[in-house]
């Protein structure tokens, strides 16, 4: 297997063919020209890894196009990448450099290739981001309205102005929102998690974008550690015996909403409320025991995807 790496920017994506210091390097624009461009030029034979690192939107079409060309492509988290080159003692970061460092990652990591998103997800994903942004500006918009009604002279066109822009905003933010449930390729799934008490259409949306319509992951606990909501432990002979805070690696958005639903899961949701409970009448902190409750979603959540079955709240199992 030949690894290529990549590194992508918004105007350009530079390929190092080799990680050798002397071997070939090519830059190429990040239209679906330049890609055309790039993947004609690759063997056929299926020799070719290519690796990049997660760059947002700027690679989508790169990573698109890859897969539709069958060109098996890893898509790895920065950090790893980062550390990897703290570990090679790199002192140079350039764009160059960096395609190069990604192509020698590549040969000695031996990374996993990439699961593209479907369509559907790209679609929901695309929706729950401008979703985001219409509510920071309504937000905003909404503060900017306190601020003007506490003028001694307020000016009723700056007002009036707001006001429509706040309509308009939320109009717009609210169709998108029920466009969520009309995507049938996911109806089933965003309707078996909003019968989990606590888990509402935002969370449950981020969550079948975040596991790829729960394909991603074989159980829970894969889930909550690409999340970020599992301990760290840290021990070493008999002077280092840690037991750290949360891991916070993976998606940090729907960690969030993890964390504010697990408020609401530990006063309506039974389970969720026992496990609180218990754990705070051992000593335990609130924080702890509020990520304790995000796990516990996590796995119910899991669990009714894959039974396809809708949450019963307080349900006990009568198997042995």
């Amino acid at each position: 297997m030949r690894y290529i790496g990549i590194d992508v920017s918004k105007a350009t994506f530079v390929v190092a063919y080799s990680s050798d210091k002397g071997g070939e390097i090519r830059t190429f624009n990040n239209t679906t020209t330049g890609i055309k461009q790039f993947i004609g030029a690759l063997p056929k034979d299926g020799s070719i890894h290519c690796v990049m690192e997660a760059t947002g939107n700027y690679s989508a079409l790169l990573l698109y196009m890859l897969n539709v060309a069958g060109i098996t492509v890893s898509m790895e988290n920065p950090l790893k990448v980062k550390n990897f080159a703290k570990a090679m003692l790199s002192t140079i970061k350039t764009d160059k450099s960096d395609a190069r460092l990604i192509t020698l990652y590549g040969e000695k990591m031996n990374p996993r290739p990439f699961k593209v998103q479907g369509e559907a997800i790209l679609r929901l994903r695309q929706k729950r981001t401008v979703i985001r942004q219409l509510t920071k500006q309504i937000t905003a918009m909404s503060n900017l309205r306190g601020s003007l009604a506490c003028l001694p002279v307020p000016d009723k066109g700056a007002t009036h102005t707001v006001d429509e822009t706040i309509k308009f905003l939320e109009k717009k933010r609210d169709r998108l929102q029920s466009e969520l449930t009309d995507l049938v390729e996911f109806s089933r799934q965003l309707a078996l998690l909003t019968t989990i008490k606590g888990i509402g259409i935002t969370l449950a949306t981020a969550l079948i974008i975040t596991t790829g319509g729960f394909t991603y992951f074989q159980n829970a606990k894969q889930v909550s550690r690409y999340l970020g909501i599992c301990p760290t432990y840290e021990q070493s002979g008999t002077s280092v015996n840690i037991r750290g805070h949360i891991n916070r690696n993976g998606d940090a958005y729907t960690r969030g909403l993890l964390y504010v639903a697990a408020w609401t899961a530990s006063r309506f949701n039974t389970k969720c409320g026992e496990t609180y409970t218990r754990l705070r009448q051992n000593g335990k902190p609130g924080k702890l025991a509020m990520i304790a409750v995000a796990n516990k979603l996590v796995r119910q959540a899991f669990a009714v995807v894959t039974h396809d079955k809708e949450y019963v709240d307080g349900f006990v199992s009568n198997r042995p």
